[in-house]
């Protein structure tokens, strides 16, 4: 979990999300444990040999969590973070589905690189790596940036800009999309 908990530690979104910054990363370790361990029951997630970055996709009609999952998520949530950031994660994850296109796609949901290994490429190498199966199977992708800095990176791969979303601690998200080649 230190990836994503170290990626995502100071994200414009995510890193509001939860308030307490003494606490943030311990916090955020357990919201990412739950996603990751949920998202292994498909064969889409991704890691570099020393985990270094990882890409957690879900394939077109997947979920991220289940209802039961959510449930828990909420719960684990009120105790780690107390009952505004359970109801933050909450309220921020159902406006990025809200936002989420009708035509299928795979959906990177998470896209890190640990802090301490940034700008060597590794994530967007996963990316690539990844669009490139999916371009032999012919799928969309779809994927919300919470980090502007991100999002001329996503474009260098054939993402373009889909829309907007503005999360409830009005932090704005760029949704984009990359049709199937």
């Amino acid at each position: 979990m230190s990836t994503l908990t170290s990626a995502f530690l100071q994200d414009p979104v995510w890193g509001l999300v939860f308030p307490d910054e003494p606490r943030r990363a311990g916090q955020m370790a357990q919201l990412w444990r739950v996603y990751a361990a949920s998202a292994l029951r498909y064969p889409w997630t991704f890691v570099t040999p020393g985990a270094e970055a990882v890409a957690v996709w879900i394939p077109p009609g997947g979920v991220e969590l289940t209802d039961e999952e959510e449930r828990e998520r909420g719960e684990l949530m009120k105790r780690v973070a107390g009952a505004e950031v359970a109801r933050a994660v909450e309220e921020t994850e159902a406006g990025f589905g809200a936002a989420h296109p009708e035509e299928p796609f795979y959906h990177p949901t998470l896209l890190a690189t640990h802090a301490g290994h940034r700008g060597r490429g590794l994530g967007m190498a996963l990316l690539s790596d990844t669009l490139a199966r999916l371009d032999a199977i012919g799928a969309n992708a779809y994927l919300e940036s919470t980090n502007p800095a991100n999002d001329r990176r996503y474009e260098s791969v054939g993402f373009v800009r889909h829309g907007e979303l503005v999360t409830p601690g009005g932090q704005r998200v760029t949704t984009m999309w990359r049709p199937a080649r």
